[in-house]
């Protein structure tokens, strides 16, 4: 059992093996706490109107200079200088630069681009269905929830097909290179080589524009003439990769796994195929890939049930207990795709809520609805207990998910 008289690790197999339990003693008993991911400690906040008020809180910053006055970078290993571009992220960022930052972005995201995104996710998901095999073995992630928004953050930015390969290596090295010893690697050598292709693929996009919303980045301008920045789209393009590809596979992959512990709601959800959208915010709720958000720093000393957390300290709330407190949703533990009301903080909360939420759950919407039509007949294939998570602190994702298919697929 946890011990939770001592800081918790966020990574150990001792808390990720029994999370949601876990999760729920800490919400109850501990619902301030210490914990710690490898060697950085840092203060958890569990309960809903907790986490909430965290977000909102002025007196958290996401930018650490302002509250400590040191190191903008959250990690104490050497940063290359070309990896400090990565600090000028609006996740990073407070107001009022992170308001000029967020307004240029959503001029880029018209609903007339997302538009066309999404009649390409529907696209796409037909065309992985048609390869995969009718009676048989597939692996969710890797065959399908993964090569999803791999080809829609490339038609976001404009990638041509040539470059693929080198895009794929660049979301590898973002999304799985900051696990274990592989880290000071991927700082020292692979993150440099990603944030070159990054921006590489701006100036080639600034010279050839396109109809992408890479391009809508590069043109936006507020009210008074500004712009982003070369090293601010560079940030940019890195966010959209980290953001849009992790969120999106999971949440799909999630999804399906937690629709098929739930054969009631899967059954649900076949006959009605419009309560998909509902279904979506309920995984979030219930099993969302996002965890925690990006670490807040308290720029003063706060009093919080109790507990102290000094100045200068990050802060992480803790979504997966947020969303089972039994103060905020009826019957948390229930997972009901027809949830209503669902205020769930699967994709935050406050200013920093995030920007790509609706690109996200329509990729998750429609992908999902499009493999169970096509498939009558689907089951893991593998036993549940063997499905462990990533330790990835923040994250609940699995690195892989064995489906089997048993009956012919629907006619397309």
């Amino acid at each position: 059992m946890l011990n939770l008289d001592k800081p918790i690790d966020l990574v150990s197999a001792e808390y990720l093996d029994n999370l949601w339990d876990n999760l729920e003693r800490i919400r109850e008993e501990r619902p301030v706490h210490q914990a710690k991911i490898s060697v950085i400690k840092v203060y958890t906040v569990a309960r809903y109107s907790d986490c909430q008020d965290i977000l909102k809180d002025p007196r958290v910053v996401r930018n650490r200079t302002t509250a400590t006055g040191g190191s903008r970078f959250p990690v104490p290993m050497p940063i290359p200088k070309s990896v400090r571009v990565l600090m000028e992220s609006m996740i990073q960022e407070d107001d009022p630069n992170h308001r000029r930052l967020r307004g240029l972005v959503r001029r880029a995201f018209r609903p007339q681009a997302i538009a066309r995104i999404e009649e390409r996710i529907t696209a796409y998901a037909d065309e992985l269905l048609d390869a995969l095999p009718a009676n048989g073995r597939f692996d969710l992630q890797s065959q399908y929830a993964l090569p999803i928004p791999v080809r829609m953050i490339g038609d976001m930015v404009g990638i041509e097909q040539s470059a693929v390969p080198e895009f794929r290596k660049v979301i590898e090295t973002v999304t799985d290179g900051f696990s274990g010893l592989r880290a000071l690697r991927t700082m020292i050598f692979d993150l440099p080589r990603a944030v070159g292709f990054a921006r590489e693929l701006v100036r080639e996009k600034q010279d050839h524009p396109g109809d992408d919303i890479l391009t809508g980045l590069i043109e936006a301008r507020d009210e008074d003439g500004d712009r982003l920045t070369e090293d601010e789209l560079v940030a940019m393009v890195m966010l959209l990769i980290v953001a849009g590809f992790e969120t999106t596979v999971h949440l799909i992959s999630n999804g399906v796994l937690t629709l098929l512990q739930h054969p009631e709601q899967l059954e649900r959800l076949r006959a009605d195929p419009n309560l998909v959208t509902s279904a979506v915010e309920e995984i979030l709720r219930h099993r969302g890939p996002i965890q925690s958000t990006k670490p807040g720093f308290a720029t003063e000393d706060i009093e919080l049930r109790g507990v102290t957390i000094p100045k200068g300290k990050p802060i992480m709330p803790l979504f997966g207990a947020a969303n089972h407190d039994p103060r905020a949703f009826d019957n948390p533990q229930t997972f009901d795709i027809a949830r209503d009301p669902n205020r769930h903080l699967g994709f935050g909360h406050g200013v920093h809520f995030c920007l790509g939420a609706h690109l996200a759950r329509a990729e998750a919407r429609i992908a999902i609805n499009a493999l169970l039509a096509r498939f009558p007949d689907i089951a893991l294939d593998v036993d549940p207990s063997a499905l462990k998570p990533s330790a990835m602190p923040g994250w609940h994702r699995y690195p892989s998910m064995p489906l089997r298919v048993g009956r012919l697929r629907a006619a397309a």
